[in-house]
Order: structure tokens, then C-alpha cells, then sequence
């Protein structure tokens, strides 16, 4: 038993692998966050695996150090849930990610669709915001140019799921990734970033 023990506490501790619970770019994405360590979730609002990972990673992001940034990028498999991008940043340019988390429970657990305009607005009002002011910044060009450029990003990294976590443009992993582990992916997480910071030196 105590043979059994150590091997456990051994593979619960042991130090990530390369190919085995996270992956290397063929070459380095350029980011967005000159002198920092950034960190990019690429999800979709409709991914049930990334409404689970949500609470795992909202209490990661919280405890980070001031030199990590983490960049939230929807991603659109099809054209037909690009208004689900267009949702989240449309939020947040009226200053509104505090719903980010919302959206997932009001899809998940509320079983809303939200993949039309009028049902959009109907949610977005509910939750006070200016539906009008929502409108405009949904519709609008920046809004819109981003909603695309997330699958930019996610090509360039070359995924085909979410939730994914890329971290300094050179490393991926993710829950299933790791194993199907939310808990493991917090660990290599916590690896890659500290790898990442020592590259930097």
C-alpha cells in the first residue's frame, strides 16, 4: 500500500511532459502583451467542457502574479456561432465581462440557445445593460473584426477544441490535454508559466 502511495503521489507531482500533457507551437505565436507572461483562453460559449472548466480557471487567473496577462479569445467552428464571439465582445467593450460567466450559466444551466439577435438583446437587457448601447457596439466594425480574427488565432495555433490554453505563443494544453484532468491542467498551467518566466531571463 505505502509502494502504491508513493507511485500515486509521484504521478500527481511529477513534472509535466512535453506531448504528453501540453505541446509545443512548430513556431512562436507573436503576443499582444510586450514584457509579460501572456496567457490566451480560446473557448466557446456553447463548449460545455469550457462552462465546467470556468470555476477552476476564474480562481487561477485570480491568484496569478502581476507580470501574467490573460486574454479570454472566442472561437466560431462554424460561421453560424460567430454572433456568440460578437456576444462576448460586445461585452466587453461596454465594460461588461463581469457576464462572461453568466452567458455559460444562462446557456448551460438556463438552456438558452442565444443564437439569434432578438434573443441576445432579451438576455443582455435582463442583466442591465443598455440594450441600445449593446446594439451598437454588437454591430460595429471592431466588434465584428474581432469575433473573426478568433479563429485567426486559433488556427494559427492549430487547434480543433475548446477550451484550450496557450501560454507565451509556444505552449498548449488544456483538461483533456492533460489527461481529461481539470486539476492536472491547473498544474501544467502553473508549470508553463513558470517555465515560460525562466525563459525570459
Amino acid at each position: 500500500i505505502a509502494a502504491l502511495l508513493m507511485l500515486f503521489s509521484l504521478s500527481v507531482f511529477a513534472e509535466p511532459q512535453m506531448g504528453v500533457e501540453f505541446n509545443q507551437t512548430i513556431q512562436p505565436i507573436p503576443t499582444d502583451s510586450p514584457g509579460k507572461i501572456e496567457v490566451v483562453e480560446l473557448f466557446w460559449y456553447g463548449c460545455p467542457h469550457c462552462h465546467d472548466f470556468e470555476p477552476e480557471l476564474s480562481a487561477w487567473i485570480k491568484r496569478q502574479s502581476k507580470d501574467v496577462v490573460v486574454r479570454k479569445v472566442p472561437v466560431a467552428f462554424r460561421d453560424d456561432l460567430l454572433i456568440h464571439s460578437q456576444l462576448f465582445y460586445a461585452l466587453e467593450s461596454l465594460g461588461r465581462s463581469d457576464l462572461h460567466a453568466k452567458v455559460m450559466d444562462a446557456m448551460h444551466v438556463s438552456k438558452k440557445k442565444l443564437l439569434s439577435e432578438a434573443e441576445i438583446t432579451d438576455w443582455v437587457g435582463s442583466q442591465g445593460v443598455d440594450v441600445q448601447a449593446f446594439l451598437k457596439a454588437f454591430k460595429s466594425f471592431t466588434v465584428t473584426s474581432k469575433a473573426r480574427s478568433g479563429n485567426q488565432i486559433a488556427q494559427a495555433y492549430r487547434i480543433d477544441g475548446v477550451p484550450t490554453v496557450a501560454i507565451q505563443g509556444k505552449y498548449i494544453t488544456s483538461p483533456s490535454i492533460a489527461g481529461g484532468s481539470k486539476s492536472r491542467a491547473i498544474d501544467v498551467m502553473d508549470y508553463l508559466v513558470n517555465k515560460a518566466r525562466k525563459e525570459k531571463r
